[in-house]
C-alpha cells in the first residue's frame, strides 16, 4: 500500500511534476524510500539531477500534504494512486500519467469502459440533440461517459448519462471543492453517486486556464476514445481530441452542417480521419472489438401497450430521430399544447424520452 501523505508530499516539490515523480518511485521503490534517499541516490535516476534532488531534499512540504489529507477526510474525497486497482488502466499508458487522482464517488476499474465525450460550451439545438440522444444510447449500453463538467456538451453529456441510468465520470480543472462552473454543483453531486468526480489538483485550488489542457489529458488518456459532437476550429474539445490522437486513441466525430461555425472543428476532424458518428453503434462497433465482455445486449424493444386517440398519433409519429415539439403538432395536426400533454403521458408510460430543447424520441 503506498503512503499517500507521502506521495503527495513528493508531489508538492516545485517543478517535479508526475513523470519524475514516477521514475523516482518506480526505481527506489516508495514515495517513502524517496524522500529518505541522499542527493546522489536520487541523481542515479533518469531525469534528476543535482538542482532537481536538492530540491526535492529542502522543498517538499509535509504540512501540505497533512493538509490535504486531513480536508480529504472531511470532504469525503478519496486518493486514487498510481498503484491502486481502481485507477484507470489505459491512464497509466499515456506519457505523463498523475501519480494520484483525487476522488469522489467510484470507478470500477477494469469492468469499466470509459469514452470521452466533449464539445462547445454554446451548442447550437443540433449539437445538444445529437450529444444526448448518443450519450443515452451508450450510457444504456454500458459505457460510461466522460467528460469535463463545462457548460454546453459536457454538462448534457453528463446530464443524459444519468436520465438513462448509467455511470459517468466528470474531471476537473480545478480541485473537487471548488466546482466550476458553480451552476453545476447539483450535477457534480449526481454525478458523484452514479459515478465519480476525478481531479490530478490538490483540494482548493482554483479553475485557472492553465489547468484544463492537462484535465484535457487525463480525459482522453483515460478512456478507449474520444467523441467531438461539435466544435469550432478555436474549440478546447480539439485540444482532448489531439490528445487521444497522440495517446493513439480513437477519434470519433458528428458531421455537421458546413456552413456553422460549431461545425468547423468536427467537420476537420472527419477530414482528417475522425470517424464520422450518425449513430452510438458507429462507436460500439469500432470499441467492442478491444472489449467484447463488456458491452451490453442491444436493449430488445418492449411490447407496446395499447394507445389510441391522440397518444396513439403522437407516437407513431415518433421514431429513434428526435424531432421537436413543434414539427409533431405539424404532423398530426394538433394543438401544441395537446401534443405536450400527450408526450407527457407517453413518457410516464416509459415510451418517449424527452430530449434538451424539447425534442422527443421514442424510449
Amino acid at each position: 500500500m503506498v503512503d499517500v501523505e507521502a506521495l503527495l508530499t513528493l508531489l508538492s516539490v516545485p517543478g517535479l511534476g508526475p513523470r519524475r515523480v514516477l521514475a523516482l518511485v518506480g526505481k527506489l521503490g516508495s514515495p517513502e524510500v524517496v524522500l529518505g534517499a541522499s542527493i546522489s541516490e536520487l541523481c542515479r535516476v533518469d531525469g534528476i539531477d543535482v538542482t532537481m534532488a536538492q530540491r526535492t531534499k529542502t522543498q517538499a512540504d509535509r504540512e501540505f500534504a497533512r493538509d490535504q489529507v486531513r480536508r480529504a477526510e472531511r470532504l469525503g474525497v478519496e486518493f486514487l494512486t498510481y498503484w491502486h486497482p481502481s485507477y484507470p488502466r489505459a491512464l497509466k499508458q499515456i506519457p505523463d500519467p498523475p501519480p494520484l487522482l483525487y476522488c469522489r464517488g467510484s470507478l470500477a476499474g477494469e469492468k469499466e469502459t470509459y469514452l470521452a465525450v466533449v464539445g462547445t460550451r454554446t451548442p447550437t439545438s443540433y449539437g445538444r440533440v445529437m450529444a444526448e440522444k448518443l450519450c443515452r444510447e451508450l450510457a444504456e449500453r454500458g459505457v460510461t461517459i466522460v467528460s469535463g463538467l463545462a457548460r454546453g456538451v459536457d454538462t448534457i453529456a453528463h446530464r443524459a448519462a444519468l436520465r438513462a441510468g448509467g455511470r459517468t465520470v466528470a474531471v476537473l480543472g480545478s480541485g473537487l471543492d471548488v466546482i466550476y462552473p458553480s451552476e453545476n454543483t447539483d450535477l457534480a453531486r449526481k454525478i458523484a453517486s452514479q459515478g465519480a468526480l476525478l481531479s490530478e489538483l490538490p483540494l482548493g485550488t482554483k479553475p485557472d486556464a492553465p489547468n484544463f489542457p492537462r484535465r484535457n489529458r487525463i480525459i482522453a488518456g483515460m478512456c478507449v476514445g474520444t467523441l467531438v459532437v461539435e466544435a469550432g476550429e478555436e474549440s478546447g474539445a480539439l485540444i482532448t481530441a489531439r490528445y487521444a490522437l497522440e495517446q493513439n486513441r480513437e477519434v470519433f466525430a458528428v458531421p455537421g452542417n458546413v456552413t456553422s461555425e460549431k461545425s468547423r472543428g468536427t467537420n476537420r476532424l472527419i477530414k482528417d480521419g475522425a470517424k464520422l458518428v450518425e449513430s452510438a453503434d458507429d462507436i460500439l462497433d469500432e470499441i467492442r472489438p478491444q472489449l467484447p465482455s463488456l458491452l451490453r445486449e442491444v436493449r430488445r424493444e418492449p411490447p407496446q401497450p395499447p394507445l389510441s386517440g391522440l397518444e396513439k398519433k403522437v407516437f407513431d409519429a415518433l421514431s429513434g430521430e428526435p424531432k421537436h415539439i413543434d414539427t409533431l403538432a405539424a404532423e398530426v395536426g394538433e394543438d401544441p399544447g395537446r401534443v405536450l400533454a400527450a408526450l407527457l403521458s407517453l413518457e410516464l408510460k416509459n415510451l418517449v424520452t424527452q430530449l434538451t430543447g424539447k425534442y422527443f424520441v421514442r424510449a
